[in-house]
């Protein structure tokens, strides 16, 4: 597989990373129509950038983040449960992981590893947190062997309906 990962315009190809996300998240339409106002809201915050992995031309793949703020709705939703580990200090100073998808037909070939390194890696900041849902999943693992640590468990967003954990690693990441 020819595979290119590079900075990624996604506002100008959010329509194509969404179709990423709804086949590895399943996503209804109408959940992918509120994320494509959230994906374009983000990408105009100081500091939020994308990458895209590409394969014979084609989006597979796609993260982006930015520098976190304790404004930011996710912030606001998850220090409360982080306050109560005594681990709210992660929300200062550290990049955001805000989403990160691999189509599932391009999954376990170490494109999501590719990605969240080569995000992070540009981070000006010295740690990186993230959600994820809660569960003994491949997307946990792969946090797991790159540093992630939970932060907080059970973290409950509105409308979501599983819980999440909140993961933070020291920067870089760990390499295998």
């Amino acid at each position: 597989m020819d595979l290119v990962i590079g900075s990624l315009d996604l506002g100008a190809h959010v329509d194509e990373a969404l179709a990423v996300q709804a086949v590895a998240f399943g996503l209804g339409p109408e959940e992918v129509a509120v994320r494509r106002q959230i994906v374009q809201r983000h990408m105009q915050f100081p500091g939020a950038r994308a990458l895209g992995a590409l394969a014979g031309g084609r989006l597979v793949g796609f993260v982006y983040g930015m520098p976190n703020s304790r404004t930011h709705w996710w912030s606001t939703v998850v220090e409360p449960y982080l306050r109560a580990r005594g681990t709210d200090f992660w929300l200062d100073d550290a990049f955001v992981i805000t989403e990160l998808h691999v189509h599932p037909e391009h999954q376990n070939r170490g494109i999501g590893r590719r990605l969240i390194t080569a995000i992070t890696d540009s981070a000006a900041e010295p740690r990186s947190i993230l959600s994820a849902i809660d569960t003994d999943s491949p997307a946990r693992g792969l946090y797991h062997s790159l540093g992630y640590a939970d932060l907080a468990r059970r973290v409950h967003f509105p409308s979501a309906p599983r819980p999440y954990a909140v993961m933070g690693a020291p920067l870089p990441l760990l390499r295998p």
